[in-house]
């Protein structure tokens, strides 16, 4: 593994921030499967940091200047943003993360983003939703961060949905905890933007359907829930969607309340979407990416039939 030294003019005037790549940082080959295992952790009791966890995971070389043109609480502990990323040479996979490096924060941060590729190609925006916690990067973008803050981004992992044109058709089954949602937000609203495609051209990748699981503590932490329903609304013959609360204490909206189970996804649940033709991607808790990937293979899911991404 090398490292190497950055700095971008005028954005990061006299700031300089060591990052770690794979020594032979080649180009990210094209996949509709994975699987992907992250370094472990240190034996000792410090929390290891993004850079740590995923050390030996492939970057793309580009690192671009981004510029904060939009913020928003999408929970009572999360902030969304949104960001123009101007460089042309900036591109990402459904599913991918980025290294955040902000000015005068030695720690490099780690978030998924969670829009899709389209809106990038149109619109040079990426979109993060970051959840609060005393990690310095998350505290930044909770306290400190303003519209046209300047940071820098650069796109990472092995976790993400690329299928091309002439690949064969696929399911998918999304299976995310908390705010594991984003990166299957960014798949999730890739394939509808790939449906849409082919419905206006007649040509392009054929989606099959998508059955979404997610689970959070409560209906106010289900992020992006009403982008989700207006995509299952728009959609109803290709993607569909079971939201889970675990700890609910208030009155489930009218709205919500045919999409809401109480208590955890289940193995019963995940079992009935098992087919030859499925990819699975698991996104949230380690315990919880842990369970269900244990369980798929158990139930003879070959192994680059599942995908699977841990944050800590």
């Amino acid at each position: 593994m090398a490292c190497a030294a950055f700095l971008i003019s005028g954005l990061f005037r006299g700031y300089v921030g060591a990052v770690c790549t794979r020594a032979a940082a080649s180009k990210l080959t094209s996949s509709t499967s994975c699987h992907l295992t992250f370094t472990s952790i240190m034996k000792s009791k410090r929390k290891t940091d993004h850079l740590e966890r995923t050390a030996s995971v492939v970057r793309r070389e580009v690192v671009a200047a981004a510029k904060v043109c939009g913020a928003v609480s999408e929970s009572p502990s999360v902030k969304s943003l949104r960001l123009l990323v101007a460089d042309k040479d900036f591109s990402f996979k459904a599913g991918q993360w980025i290294d955040f490096f902000i000015p005068g924060v030695s720690v490099v941060g780690g978030f998924s983003i969670c829009s899709s590729p389209r809106l990038l190609e149109q619109e040079r925006m990426i979109e993060l939703a970051v959840k609060y916690t005393n990690h310095p990067p998350a505290l930044w973008i909770h306290n400190k961060c303003t519209l046209d803050s300047e940071v820098a981004v650069r796109v990472g992992g092995e976790f993400f949905f690329d299928p091309q044109p002439t690949d064969a058709p696929r399911n998918l089954v999304l299976i995310a905890g908390g705010v594991g949602i984003n990166p299957l937000l960014s798949i999730l609203r890739y394939s509808a933007d790939l449906h849409r495609d082919r419905a206006n051209k007649g040509s392009g990748y054929e989606i099959g359907t998508i059955k979404l699981f997610y689970s959070a503590k409560n209906t106010s932490e289900l992020l992006f829930k009403k982008n989700i329903l207006n995509l299952v609304n728009e959609f109803p013959e290709k993607i569909a969607c079971s939201l889970h609360v675990t700890k609910q204490t208030t009155q489930i909206s009218a709205e919500l309340k045919p999409y809401i189970t109480e208590g955890r996804i289940t193995e019963e649940e995940i079992k009935d979407h098992i087919s030859k033709e499925t990819l699975f991607y698991i996104c949230g808790p380690p315990p919880m990416t842990d369970f269900f990937s244990k369980q798929l293979e158990n139930n003879h899911v070959p192994k680059e039939h599942i995908c699977f991404e841990k944050w800590w």
